[in-house]
C-alpha cells in the first residue's frame, strides 16, 4: 500500500500565515503542492500567493465556478458573464471559464496553470452535466493552447448524492476533447473518517475514488480532518486501533492518506507544528485495509 502525498490547502488558512505556509510546503519539491481558488480568503488567496510563488515554483491547482462580487462585476463588464449568472454566484459557461482561467493566471502571476478544477458543479443553476460540458470545452481549448496542463472536478457531495459519476465525467471529457485522450485528470472530494462514503467504497475497490484511480486520475482528498472537527470527535481508543504511536490528528490524517486510490491529502493549516506533525504521520506505514474497514464500521455503528 502507498501513502498519499501532503499538499497545502488554502481555504481556511490565515492570510498573514500564507507565505510561510507555502515555504514549508515547498521544502520537499518531490511532493510539494498548493491548492487554492479565486474565491478563497475573500477573493485574495491567489494575489496573496503570487509573490511567494515567484520564489518557489510549487505546482498549484486552482478552480473555476464560484464568483466573488468583484469578479462577477468585472466578468459582466467584459461580457464573459450574464447578469443572471452573476446574481447566482456560480457559473461554468464556456466564456466565463476562459475569462476566469485568464484571471487566475494573472492573479497567480503565472502564464501556465498546472491544474484547474471545476468548483462544485453540483451548485450550478441547472443540469450539472450541461454546465460541465461547457466548462470542459473551454478547458480542453485552454489545454490545446498550452495555458493549462490538466483539469479536474472538485465537489463536496456530488458523488455522494449521485449528481456526478466518474464514468459520465470521463465520457463528457472525451466528447469535449473529441478523443479518449482528454485532459480531465483529477477529482477533489472530502475524504475523512467522517465523510466516509467514498472512503468505504474505495476499500472495496468501488466508488469514485477507485474508478478515478483505475483511469489513472489523481485523487485529492479535501477536509481530511473534517474542518478541524475530527480530532475532537475521535476517541483515544480509535486512535490506538489506527496507529498507537500517533496523536489523534495524526492517526486521522494517516487513515485518509492510506485510503486506496487517494494520491494527495490537502491540509489547510497556519501552524508550523501542525504541518510537521502531518509530515511525520505520512511517513508512517499505511494502515491496512482490514483495519480501516473495522474503524469505519465502528464509527458507522456509533
Amino acid at each position: 500500500m502507498t501513502i498519499a502525498s501532503l499538499g497545502l490547502g488554502t481555504y481556511r488558512i490565515s492570510p498573514c500565515a500564507l507565505s510561510d505556509a507555502v515555504i514549508r510546503a515547498a521544502a520537499d519539491p518531490t511532493t510539494a503542492w498548493i491548492d487554492t481558488a479565486p474565491n478563497y480568503l475573500n477573493g485574495q488567496a491567489q494575489s496573496l500567493l503570487a509573490p511567494v510563488l515567484t520564489q518557489h515554483r510549487v505546482p498549484v491547482s486552482t478552480k473555476v465556478g464560484f464568483l466573488t462580487d468583484r469578479a462577477a462585476k468585472d466578468a459582466v463588464a467584459d461580457r464573459a458573464l450574464t447578469t443572471d449568472a452573476a446574481v447566482h454566484g456560480h457559473c461554468l459557461s464556456t466564456p466565463y471559464v476562459h475569462w476566469q482561467c485568464s484571471r487566475n493566471r494573472t492573479e497567480l502571476g503565472r502564464a501556465h496553470l498546472d491544474l484547474v478544477f471545476t468548483h462544485n458543479p453540483e451548485r450550478t443553476d441547472g443540469d450539472p452535466y450541461e454546465s460541465l460540458r461547457d466548462a470542459f470545452i473551454a478547458l480542453e481549448a485552454e489545454a490545446a493552447a498550452g495555458t493549462l496542463s490538466a483539469y479536474g472536478v472538485a465537489t463536496w457531495d456530488g458523488f455522494d448524492t449521485g449528481a456526478l459519476s466518474i464514468p459520465s465525467l470521463h465520457q463528457l471529457a472525451a466528447e469535449a476533447a473529441g478523443t479518449e485522450h482528454h485532459h480531465l485528470r483529477a477529482i477533489q472530494l472530502p475524504v475523512s473518517l467522517v465523510t466516509a462514503t467514498a472512503f468505504a467504497q474505495a476499500l472495496d475497490g468501488d466508488g469514485p475514488i477507485a474508478q478515478a484511480a483505475e483511469l489513472g486520475w489523481q485523487v485529492y482528498a479535501s477536509a481530511p480532518l473534517f474542518g478541524g472537527k475530527l480530532p475532537h470527535l475521535a476517541t483515544p481508543e480509535l486512535t490506538a486501533l489506527l496507529s498507537p504511536e500517533l496523536t489523534v490528528p495524526q492517526a486521522c490524517l494517516l487513515a485518509t492518506a492510506s485510503c486506496p486510490g487517494v494520491t494527495r491529502i490537502l491540509l489547510s493549516t497556519s501552524a508550523p507544528a501542525h504541518w510537521t506533525e502531518a509530515q511525520t504521520a505520512l511517513r508512517s506505514p499505511a494502515i491496512p485495509v482490514p483495519t480501516l474497514r473495522k474503524v469505519l464500521d465502528v464509527l458507522a455503528a456509533g
